[in-house]
């Protein structure tokens, strides 16, 4: 019996060493840094810590991620710098970060250019992954998938916006990104940047009017604490993209790199599902919080972004900007 039962065992241990992916050949178990720039219960963390666990998992502790939240290891540009050296192994960058690396991520970001969240899956998902994915890996950055960020809106401190008029003369902060730079300057605000992880202190002291960002970050962050009014204006869609440094991507086997992009497509949805979710509830409790709410008619200030488009153009290419665009109105005819 006891024979048996080592043999048994012994059985057991070589079918586990067989699942167990290698982590590349040769090598020993690793632990990779995952830095990002939103708080611990932001849906991008919760869905980072899926990915993390199931990865552990999957891989028999082959694998282990250590999570970096609320900009630990330097803010949104300094990030993706690390993650392209390999200092950091994967990060959550936008597109308006990987533009500096390469201007057709540019074009993702056009003030606008989507109706809504469906919209933004079909393309990013399909025909501009298949596009940009190829471009970023030149770069030193391996995209695993979409996550999500969601459509940013307009918070003050001086007046309700209804109107492309409201916004006039407003000291906005944005990040140092050109679609969100012209897209506020087509509307007559006065841009003013600063750094993400001080803006919460820079609308306190007045420094700044306002600021934009997506329904979550103004509540996670608890912008309503410091502003008074929130314009539901959705002029640009953020997504945060799931990205590995090649200089990682290289050490990891194809049984790891596999598991590492079926996990990431996961997590992914699971944070799209958070943010679809908690969306309509953070409005309301941003609402009695106090913020006064408005959700103005977006043709209007759709119809102002002629001198967006032609910077963003000028910026990006626009060839670039056609291609784009082309796939977004293939997108609204399926």
């Amino acid at each position: 019996m006891k024979r048996r039962a080592f043999l048994h065992r012994g059985t057991e241990l070589a079918a586990l060493a067989l699942a167990a992916p290698a982590v590349a050949r040769g090598a020993a178990p690793m632990t990779l840094r995952f830095a990002h720039y939103v708080p611990v219960d932001h849906p991008a963390n919760i869905a980072a810590g899926q990915f993390a666990k199931r990865v552990e998992a999957r891989t028999h502790g082959a694998i282990r991620i250590a999570i970096f939240p609320n900009n630990q290891l330097g803010d949104p540009p300094q990030e993706a710098a690390q993650i392209r050296a390999g200092v950091i192994d994967m990060g959550l960058p936008t597109e308006g970060q990987l533009d500096k690396y390469d201007k057709a991520f540019a074009v993702v970001p056009l003030p606008f250019v989507f109706n809504d969240r469906a919209e933004v899956f079909r393309v990013l998902d399909g025909p501009a992954m298949a596009w940009l994915a190829p471009l970023a890996e030149r770069q030193g950055f391996v995209m695993l998938r979409n996550w999500d960020y969601g459509f940013r809106n307009i918070t003050n401190n001086v007046r309700p916006i209804t109107t492309p008029d409201d916004v006039k003369g407003l000291k906005i902060r944005t990040p140092p990104e050109i679609q969100i730079e012209a897209c506020m300057e087509a509307l007559g605000a006065r841009v003013t940047p600063i750094s993400f992880a001080e803006l919460y202190l820079a609308l306190s002291q007045h420094v700044v009017d306002g600021e934009e960002n997506p329904i979550p970050v103004i509540y996670f962050n608890k912008y309503y604490e410091v502003q008074k009014y929130l314009a539901l204006t959705r002029h640009v869609y953020n997504n945060m993209i799931h990205t590995v440094s090649l200089v990682t991507w290289k050490k990891l086997s194809p049984d790891v790199q596999q598991i590492m992009r079926e996990e990431s497509a996961a997590a992914g949805d699971l944070m799209r599902k958070l943010i679809g979710e908690q969306e309509a509830d953070e409005i309301g409790k941003i609402k009695e919080a106090g913020m006064k709410v408005t959700e103005p008619d977006r043709a209007p200030f759709r119809a102002r972004m002629g001198p967006a488009w032609k910077r963003v153009a000028a910026y990006a290419g626009e060839d670039n900007v056609k291609k784009f665009t082309a796939m977004v109105e293939a997108a609204r005819k399926t």
